[in-house]
């Protein structure tokens, strides 16, 4: 085993090998035997491109050979941040016949995540676009490189490559098996019980955890969820999550249909406009995704299930769908919709087809596996009665017993019985299904990307106004959770959610671990022991936002989020959002009317404070005061404003219209 990975113990390797759940067959075996089963079938699309299982073969062979020659195999790591792309699945499999590890980065992560992972993994590889989401990958590689010594290739999926990059179009292009010895690639072959992937934690302490799964668990990963959720050969399956999350690679994901012989839809994003057109084009009729994305389609104007007719699964995870919105989609797309409850250290429920609607809606599925065992328990570790919430507590054939290279954390993460600590707060529904009800662990969920507190607060911590800092988790109904930061400031000094996003932008993370609200306080709210209260502060930012909100509702708060692509999140605060979209500050005295305009007809009325709302006479557009100070003004907007949906501009005392 490769030093830094925890091995299942004796007793329960051996236990999982004669229950079946361990085939003892690396997953690069299963994908040859599926190529040979299903040759002159398609196997994967990308736009334009369509790879039948054959050429898809031959070309994971080619690479194979061409990583092996460059010294990526035989456990070497390979950190991949391939977005989705036909080039992802080539060199995953790649990867997995010649015994690299991959490394599933996101495309998200920037040079602070990627240094990190790069020296805790001592990646010998990297797989990265040339350009992503306006991105310059290459620029990132080559000014990291020379601070990764472990690091011999970059290979890049694009035309752009600078000095000491490879281009795969060029390595898939060269003919290698032509000069290769015969069984070159059969001498590769890793051990079934071998780590086959890394996958990262949402992190709970500093930056994410490495999770080291073998080809043994995690083929049973794949096959069992298929089995679990009714996959089949004929399914075709929409990737439009980042294909590098554990949801979309092997839940059963792209992993487990190219293993069953299905056919993989790569889309780069799941925006309805892209996502939609796929859908009816493919005949998709399986399709993962998480639950901003899922509202996001329903509040779409082209949305029409009728025209969507093939879709024969929706199964939505990576955070959870509450049971309004679930009621929603369950209305709108109709039995086939599931929930997914997982994690990428192991353990997997779901819902399963044929379910009732009251468990389809209220709870987040059961285990995949006899063999998965569950403890949910008190603070002390006592079993809690059945209905109760406690931590959920697992183990299993899949689920994994220990981080990379983590032993102190390991202590704490994992029970002495082997059992790991998950942090999910969950109850037992009557049905036998788990309902999540929360977390215990310090971290946000947001649409599914996994922000760690601490972590940004350290960054915050560097910021020179900054004494103290907490990040905790703001409701959303888009994305279920945003990252808010609670800050002490020195005497006198001053901070804006603006100059704060700069400044964490400067340390090169990724955009989604901004925070995305700024509340300035002069202290925290402390435990009975003299830790800040996180708890305190979370039901302080849920208040403010109920207030905002009963002030003035948004007339479908599920619309929220996605009715003005490219316009900055809901949720942020009156000082928190972009230049772009925030109302304008009209100069008043301490009160008294101002002159306004209203955006919709150019109608001329007044607001007065601290009078509430007002109405256009015109057109009868209603308008509320949302903020008065005697330096700054009044911010007067719609009775349904968002944050980022601003329909206002003021006009000040006398008329003057003010763009």
């Amino acid at each position: 085993m490769l030093s830094g990975v925890v091995a299942w113990p004796r007793d329960a390797a051996d236990r999982f090998r004669a229950r079946g759940y361990w085939a003892g067959v690396p997953i690069g075996d299963a994908f040859d035997r599926s190529v040979t089963a299903h040759a002159e079938r398609e196997a994967v699309v990308d736009g334009a491109r369509r790879i039948t299982y054959r050429e898809l073969g031959r070309l994971v062979d080619r690479l194979a050979l061409h990583l092996a020659q460059r010294g990526i195999c035989g456990g070497r790591r390979a950190l991949f941040q391939l977005p989705n792309v036909w080039e992802f699945v080539v060199a995953y499999f790649a990867c997995l016949k010649v015994g690299a590890i991959p490394v599933t980065c996101l495309p998200a992560h920037r040079e602070a995540e990627i240094e990190y992972l790069a020296r805790l993994t001592e990646a010998s590889a990297w797989f990265i676009p040339s350009e992503f989401r306006k991105f310059d990958y290459v620029a990132m590689a080559e000014a990291l490189r020379p601070g990764l010594p472990a690091l011999r290739e970059i290979l890049v999926a694009g035309d752009r490559a600078g000095p000491g990059v490879t281009r795969l179009a060029d390595l898939l292009g060269d003919p290698i098996e032509d000069r290769a010895p015969a069984g070159a690639l059969a001498g590769l072959r890793p051990e079934a019980e071998a780590p086959a992937v890394f996958l990262l934690s949402g992190g709970t302490t500093g930056l994410p955890k490495v999770i080291p799964r073998t080809h043994n668990d995690y083929l049973y990963n794949s096959s069992a969820f298929a089995a679990a959720a009714g996959f089949t050969p004929e399914s075709v399956l929409l990737v439009s999550v980042p294909i590098a999350h554990n949801f979309a690679l092997a839940c059963p994901g792209a992993q487990g249909a190219l293993l069953m012989g299905a056919r993989v839809v790569l889309a780069p994003s799941p925006d309805p406009e892209t996502v939609f057109p796929l859908i009816r084009r493919e005949g998709v009729t399986w399709i993962p995704a998480v639950p901003a994305t899922v509202i996001t389609w329903l509040n779409h104007p082209g949305f029409r299930r009728a025209e969507l007719p093939s879709i024969r699964a929706l199964y939505v995870g990576g955070a959870r769908l509450n049971p309004e919105p679930a009621r929603r989609v369950v209305a709108e797309f109709g039995p086939v919709v599931g929930q997914v409850f997982g994690m990428a250290e192991g353990l997997l429920c779901c819902t399963r087809p044929g379910d009732p609607e009251e468990v389809l809606v209220g709870t987040q599925g059961r285990p995949i596996c006899p063999d998965d065992e569950l403890r949910i328990v008190d603070a002390g570790g006592r079993a809690v009665p059945p209905g109760e919430a406690g931590e959920l507590l697992c183990r299993g054939p899949y689920t994994i017993r220990g981080y990379y290279r983590a032993e102190e954390h390991n202590r704490v993460a994992f029970t002495p019985e082997g059992f790991y600590r998950t942090g999910d707060m969950v109850r037992l529904h009557p049905s036998g299904n788990l309902v999540v009800e929360g977390r215990t662990k310090d971290l946000i969920n947001r649409g599914g990307e996994k922000i760690n507190a601490e972590e940004v607060e350290n960054l915050i911590l560097g910021h020179p106004a900054a004494v103290n800092a907490a990040v905790v988790a703001m409701p959303d109904p888009v994305l279920g959770e945003r990252a808010c930061a609670y800050v002490i400031l020195r005497p006198g000094a001053a901070l804006s959610l603006e100059e704060l996003t700069r400044f964490l932008t400067g340390k090169r993370i990724a955009k989604f671990k901004l925070p995305e609200r700024l509340e300035v306080v002069e202290r925290f709210p402390a435990t009975a022991v003299g830790k800040v209260s996180k708890a305190a502060l979370r039901r302080d930012i849920a208040q403010k936002l109920a207030a905002e909100a009963a002030v003035a509702p948004a007339a479908d708060p599920a619309r929220r989020g996605a009715a003005e692509p490219g316009a900055p999140p809901a949720g942020r605060g009156r000082n928190a959002v972009s230049k772009d979209y925030t109302p304008k500050r009209a100069k008043a005295g301490a009160g008294g009317p101002v002159a306004m305009r209203c955006k919709g007809c150019a109608g001329r009325f007044e607001v007065t404070y601290p009078a509430a709302t007002a109405t256009c006479p015109d057109c009868g557009e209603g308008w509320k005061v949302r903020w008065f100070t005697p330096d700054s003004g009044m911010i007067v907007a719609p009775l349904d404003w968002t944050d980022y949906q601003v329909r206002a501009r003021r006009v000040a005392a006398g008329g003057k219209a003010h763009a």
